[in-house]
């Protein structure tokens, strides 16, 4: 094992980034992003500590999952990823997937490049196929919507993924039925990624969102990651935070220790190990 990778018990993750390929056609309605290869990804990473990604598949590509394929193939297997799939996806398709370290499938409701409409029916569809492959489901979903998820994990038998706080944002009430909602998911196996400060309506240095994150916290527990959201694709080009204004909420809210857990020990299990079903 190489200096440069510390291995699965030492190395520091990033479980949210995104690869960009400024040649890939994208889909109708949203943003065209730059091009933000792997390469840079990883140095983005490394400024932050981090040695081992998680690349999301970005709601412009839809269900085409090349870019991100292309860039897991290369890695040769030190990262992981998440996909976004069609209910008619062949078989082949998923086990190609899987081998170059796809862990999981993403939902999304809030692009308006996402899932439009009800996305039980794909889930259901998918969820066998799931299920054999030991992958979770990510969504990215507003604090209104935990009560479906809710019900469609404890539907499906899979593991869920909660991007971006949950959706819990800094002007929610304390007693909002959005928490009552993810306590009851946590309760039921989920993982929360503690990411996404600018989509939760606080800015900069993000205070505002400290109870937040200290409430979801302690509600996951061992089922807390972190991720930087790189490339930040809601920021114009230059304008993007420095990785340790996104580090700062965490290390304020939970201390240092608490933050190396979440950064290294505790990914561990979702994207090394055969996660156990909840």
């Amino acid at each position: 094992m190489s200096a440069s990778d510390p291995g699965p018990d030492h190395a520091g993750w990033d479980t949210h980034v995104h690869v960009f390929d400024a040649a890939a056609p994208v889909r109708p309605g949203h943003y065209r992003p730059a091009h933000h290869p792997l390469a840079d990804a990883e140095r983005a990473a490394a400024a932050a500590g981090c040695t081992r990604l998680v690349l999301v598949q970005p709601s412009v590509y839809g269900s085409d999952n090349g870019v991100m394929l292309q860039a897991l193939e290369a890695s040769a297997g030190r990262h992981r990823g998440v996909a976004v799939v069609d209910p008619a996806v062949d078989d082949a398709t998923l086990d190609r997937l899987h081998a170059a370290g796809v862990r999981g499938i993403r939902f999304n409701l809030v692009s308006p490049a996402g899932h439009a409409g009800d996305p039980g029916p794909a889930l259901a569809a998918l969820a066998p196929r799931l299920r054999a492959r030991g992958w979770h489901v990510q969504w990215y979903a507003p604090a209104e919507r935990l009560p479906d998820l809710l019900r469609w994990q404890a539907g499906s038998g899979l593991v869920f993924v909660l991007d971006h706080l949950a959706g819990l944002h800094a002007g929610l009430a304390a007693d909002d039925p959005a928490w009552s909602a993810a306590e009851a998911l946590a309760a039921g196996g989920a993982w929360i990624k503690l990411s996404g400060w600018y989509r939760l309506r606080a800015a900069p240095p993000y205070d505002a969102l400290r109870p937040a994150i200290r409430r979801a916290a302690a509600l996951f527990g061992e089922r807390t990651l972190w991720g930087s959201d790189w490339p930040h694709t809601a920021f114009a080009p230059g304008s993007a935070p420095d990785p340790s204004l996104l580090l700062s909420p965490l290390r304020t809210a939970l201390g240092d220790d608490a933050l190396d857990a979440v950064r290294r020990r505790h990914p561990r299990p979702l994207y090394l190990d055969e996660p156990s079903p909840p």
